[in-house]
């Protein structure tokens, strides 16, 4: 299933300690905590919203189909659209790093309430 699919989204998501889905913004958005990591845009032309490195910033939007997101991108946060070059594989490591960095803003206290053990 495709990260740009619902089902293929949330599929990959849930597993995932302490995340959470709610609908807002005409998307699909993934929390950790009460933090946004992913917003899948749910519109005629599906986009895939999330968090990244610096360095990631920086490869990533020089890319065909991904672009600094609006409202987000001073704090790197990406915008991929269902034609970018990347494959599944690629759009789940990104999607697990979104997470992994929004996690890691959370208090060490709800961490572990959660269940968020961060390598």
């Amino acid at each position: 299933m495709s990260p740009f699919e619902r089902n293929g989204f949330d599929k990959s998501l849930s597993e995932w300690p302490g995340v959470t889905f709610v609908d807002q913004w005409d998307s699909h958005v993934a929390k950790v905590g009460p933090k946004v990591f992913a917003v899948l845009g749910e519109r005629d032309n599906w986009r895939l919203v999330l968090k990244c490195s610096e360095e990631s910033f920086e490869i990533l939007t020089a890319l065909d189909g991904i672009a600094q997101a609006p409202y987000f991108a001073r704090r790197k946060w990406i915008s991929i659209s269902d034609h970018s070059p990347l494959e599944a594989d690629d759009l789940q490591h990104y999607l697990r790093r979104s997470y992994e960095l929004v996690a890691a803003g959370l208090t060490r206290k709800l961490r572990a309430e959660l269940g968020i053990v961060l390598g």
